[in-house]
């Protein structure tokens, strides 16, 4: 089993990316070993890659589990990565919120209302995913790129329709 990746160690408030096979799960560190984190009504902790499942439903259960538990065999780091853009909100007023959300079936959108979001909320006050923002930009990049491929193949195509 491999062990977790956790540098450096988690404190109450921080964000915690968890890495899974094809996307990154997000945890809000409450002390203690647990984290409070969104999971499909039916994700076990440290589901890891069935826990890409969660796009295909559109609710998620606000869960607090042991950090271990949650990551299982996938590497984990503390990653406050908007404190540059943002100032967190109050340690204490951070824990308090996520625990208060303990239980309750919430709205999940895999663009909108994801567990990145979730967590970015109760740290800074503010939903946001770079997760979502990174691939609507390489979508975007990959649409331009496919239209470019395209108008030269237009054009070379007639090229050769003109030199016959």
């Amino acid at each position: 089993m491999r062990k977790p990746f956790r540098f450096p160690e988690p404190k109450p408030g921080d964000l915690i990316e968890i890495f899974r096979p094809f996307y990154r799960h997000w945890a809000i560190y409450v002390g203690d070993g647990y984290v409070v984190h969104l999971a499909p009504p039916s994700e076990v902790a440290g589901a890891g890659a069935a826990s890409v499942m969660s796009a295909l439903t559109d609710k998620a259960i606000v869960k607090k589990e042991l950090l271990y538990d949650v990551a299982g065999g996938d590497k984990y780091q503390v990653n406050n990565k908007h404190d540059d853009k943002y100032s967190p909100l109050p340690c204490s007023k951070i824990i308090q919120r996520a625990e208060e959300l303990v239980g309750q079936e919430v709205l999940y959108k895999l663009t909108s209302e994801n567990c990145e979001h979730f967590v970015n909320e109760l740290r800074y006050g503010i939903a946001r995913s770079d997760q979502v923002r990174d691939v609507v930009v390489a979508a975007g990049i990959a649409g331009v790129g496919l239209a470019a491929i395209g108008l030269i193949g237009v054009m070379f195509s007639r090229n050769k329709r003109q030199k016959q």
